[in-house]
């Protein structure tokens, strides 16, 4: 096993200027037993180790090594087991993903447009968002900038999408195809519907819920005049059991 001396004392100051112990360090790295770990501070790294070691604590593994070059390698990148890439700082407890498995979608919400206001708008939700699986939106071919979630509010779209389900929407299909789920902005509300092309240029807007909301279309004129505007096209929804059931015989 061939070591570097001359790295011992460089990589002591990383675990003090860390403040990692080595019985720590030793559990990050699956060895059994720490004074292995503490051997390296007069021994050196190993060679077979030192890439690793220097990736796992954020620095050039040449200037680990020989103590040459630029110290810092904020770039580097190490690799979970379920392939999400993160920072070389996760030693040091921050765990920044940079390059997800997953996509945080923002959300939007209606809301009024002044405090007191009967008047609404869509709006994004700073304090909200949620992540779906990368790869669901690369096989819809969903561009990832384009997708947002809203919230549904109220029982038209019901059992299809529950009161308070979480819907996602594709803002880059707005185009309507027949019979697919929309979210659209209709002066101010945020209504998710089924829409359909009427002759005309008119529009129908159908709720899953039928037998209390009745079918409503809207011709050209009504379409500018009420502000009617397609926001995109809803490709996934979560449907929330509305109670959780009572456990018999306890």
């Amino acid at each position: 096993m061939k070591k570097n001396k001359s790295c011992g004392a460089r990589f002591k100051m990383l675990l003090e200027e860390l403040h990692i112990t080595t019985t720590d360090f030793a559990e990050l790295l699956n060895i059994n037993k720490a004074q292995n770990v503490h051997n390296w501070y007069t021994r050196g790294v190993p060679d077979y180790r030192m890439e690793d070691i220097a990736r796992r604590l954020s620095v050039n593994s040449e200037w680990l090594k020989t103590g040459e070059g630029p110290k810092d390698a904020s770039d580097l990148r190490v690799l979970d087991a379920s392939g999400n890439a993160f920072d070389a700082q996760s030693i040091r407890g921050i765990y920044r993903v940079i390059e997800p498995i997953d996509v945080e979608l923002p959300f939007y919400k209606e809301t009024a447009v002044t405090p007191g206001s009967d008047k609404t708008h869509v709006i994004k939700d700073p304090s909200e968002s949620i992540r779906l699986p990368r790869s669901d939106l690369d096989s819809l071919e969903i561009n990832h900038a384009d997708a947002i979630c809203a919230r549904m509010v109220g029982n038209s779209m019901a059992e299809k999408i529950e009161d308070g389900s979480i819907v996602a929407i594709d803002r880059g299909l707005t185009q309507i195809v027949d019979g697919e789920i929309y979210a659209i902005e209709h002066e101010g509300m945020l209504r998710i519907k089924y829409l359909s092309r009427v002759p005309g240029n008119a529009i129908r807007m159908r709720s899953h819920n039928s037998g209390e909301y009745p079918d409503e279309i809207f011709r050209s004129a009504q379409i500018e005049e009420q502000n009617i505007r397609v926001l995109g096209w809803v490709f996934w929804w979560s449907t929330l059991n509305k109670r959780r059931p009572p456990v018999p015989f306890l």
